[in-house]
């Protein structure tokens, strides 16, 4: 490379069922290498207790998203449970021509998006050790109510028959360990940042 622009970056999106532990996982990863990059999608639904907009998600009503789903301003999108979701196409474009090492933590439906618009992406499939141990994290979470939890679960069941169309496995057993297979997926010196 001569002109002295940095290489461009790799989009590494994780994925796996609800309550398996993506944010988990994530959030050890942003603790030891805070440059790496995170989307915050954006969402119709409600904020959780403690959930701050433009940290955890940018919240918006349904006609705001509907907006951006028409006019191209979304990477992905997806709607589950009663609220749309989806990521921001600019901030993840201008960070990988950045070099910025970039991570989506997205469901499923948008890392299939994905693939189809940006081949070269690295998915990642986030599974729970079995599969009662992801029911036992989705009632251990206690926030929502026991019809949504079953909803989340049948889903699961789906999405975990779904693994082979991600390039990698990683099975979140003990979230550093899990962390640390991921830092090593992206490239990132294992060396935490400070």
């Amino acid at each position: 490379m001569t002109s002295g622009s940095p290489a461009p970056g790799r989009l590494t999106v994780l994925s796996g069922p609800s309550g398996v532990g993506k944010g988990s996982v994530v959030a050890v990863l942003r603790e030891r290498h805070p440059h790496v990059w995170l989307s915050v999608s954006v969402t119709t639904r409600r904020p959780r207790p403690g959930e701050r907009d433009g940290v955890e998600y940018h919240f918006v009503d349904q006609a705001e998203f509907d907006r951006l789903v028409e006019t191209g301003e979304l990477l992905e999108h997806d709607a589950h449970l009663g609220a749309s979701y989806g990521t921001p196409r600019r901030p993840v474009e201008e960070q990988l021509t950045t070099g910025v090492p970039v991570l989506l933590e997205i469901d499923m439906e948008g890392a299939r998006q994905v693939r189809a618009t940006m081949p070269d992406a690295q998915l990642v499939f986030l599974a729970p050790p079995t599969f009662d141990e992801l029911a036992r994290r989705l009632v251990g979470r206690g926030t929502e109510d026991p019809a949504k939890v079953r909803v989340r679960l049948d889903r699961a069941r789906i999405e975990m028959a779904a693994e082979d169309q991600f390039d990698v496995v990683i099975v979140n057993d003990d979230v550093e360990r899990a962390a640390d297979a991921l830092v090593a997926l992206m490239g990132i010196s294992s060396t935490p940042e400070q």
